[in-house]
């Protein structure tokens, strides 16, 4: 798979980490930074790697910032992009069996590196469940599509 990697100025130091561990598992890894020293603006990160998952260049996306919050918010406005902030092995593996989870997001504060690599392990290599969850997944697709019908006319 071709996962998106992105991070704000509090995520660059597990980013890295992340970017090597999904190398490590067989993944092509693209880096979407932040490369500045300082503090950036999280949502400019979210798009980046939420329109490569949302237009298709990126089969999933992982971004990281301080809670994880900021990042899931900015993301789940891009169309096609189902993003969640998880926190343990339970809700990665569940965010993807139930809900098709398409980009990660993780907290840079709360999380040791081990759990995170556990997380991810367990993310990436969860398929989807489908049957009524899948019907559940069409149904939010379907407010997104109206909710762009409604927003271009």
């Amino acid at each position: 798979m071709r996962i998106a990697v992105g991070s704000d100025h509090r995520g660059t130091a597990i980013r890295q980490k992340i970017l090597d561990f999904v190398s490590q598992l067989g993944h092509e890894a693209v880096d979407f930074g932040s490369k500045e020293e300082g503090p950036v603006d999280y949502p400019d990160i979210a798009e980046q790697v939420a329109h490569e998952v949302g237009n298709g260049k990126a089969d999933r996306g992982i971004l990281i910032c301080g809670t994880g919050i900021g990042m899931c918010i900015a993301a789940n406005k891009v169309h096609g992009v189902r993003a969640a902030p998880c926190h343990d092995d339970l809700t990665a593996e569940m965010s993807r069996r139930h809900n098709d989870l398409n980009v990660l997001c993780l907290s840079a504060d709360l999380l040791g590196e081990g759990i995170i690599h556990r997380m991810l392990e367990i993310w990436l290599a969860t398929p989807f469940e489908g049957g009524r969850h899948a019907r559940r997944v069409d149904k939010i697709s379907a407010i997104e599509r109206e909710f762009d019908h409604d927003q271009n006319g």
